[in-house]
Order: C-alpha cells, then structure tokens, then sequence
C-alpha cells in the first residue's frame, strides 16, 4: 500500500496565510497574553508559531478555557453534538466578546 498523503497542515495554504500587512513578527502582546479558567475564546491560529497549534479545521470555533497546562490552555468545543478538548498556546486564542 501507499502511505497516505497530507499530514497536519494540509491544504492550508490560503486558510494559514496572513495579510500581507500583518506579516512579520508577533506582538509581545499577543505572546503574553494571560486567559483565566471560565473565558470564552476564538481559535484563530498565529500561522508564525507553530507549537501548540490547533488543528486548523477548528478555525474560527468559539470554546471555554477549562484548564491550564503549563504555558497552554485546555479549551472545550461543542463540535456536532459532541464535546472536544483542545490544547492550544494563548497566542492562537482571541478572547470573545461576552
């Protein structure tokens, strides 16, 4: 058999790509950015940061922050009608308007 194509960033190419206004490095800001237990989110992902990086098919999905693990959060999602967990780094969250 053939080994299957594709791996995590897979067909990403538009959906990881920045404006090219935005380009270059991170804010600071965004890189220290605190979230405490019980805030709501947006995944958006930093495509210049790589670590801690959630899947991008749950871009744009609002979740819970749940737990903290070290320097990453634990974000819960409602996809269909099952709950998911994720570990994401803050620079890949947005805080939402609640």
């Amino acid at each position: 058999m053939v080994q299957r194509t594709g791996g995590f960033r897979k067909k990403t190419r538009d959906r990881l790509a920045k404006h090219p206004r935005d380009k270059g490095k991170v804010s600071t800001t965004r890189l220290m950015q605190v979230f405490e237990i019980g805030d709501k989110v947006i995944i958006k992902q930093e495509p210049a940061i790589h670590n801690a990086m959630p899947h991008p098919r749950y871009k744009g999905r609002t979740g819970v922050v749940t737990e903290k693990r070290g320097y990453s959060v634990m974000v819960t999602i409602k996809d269909g009608g099952k709950t998911k967990h994720l570990i994401s780094a803050p620079v890949h969250l947005r805080r939402a308007a609640t």
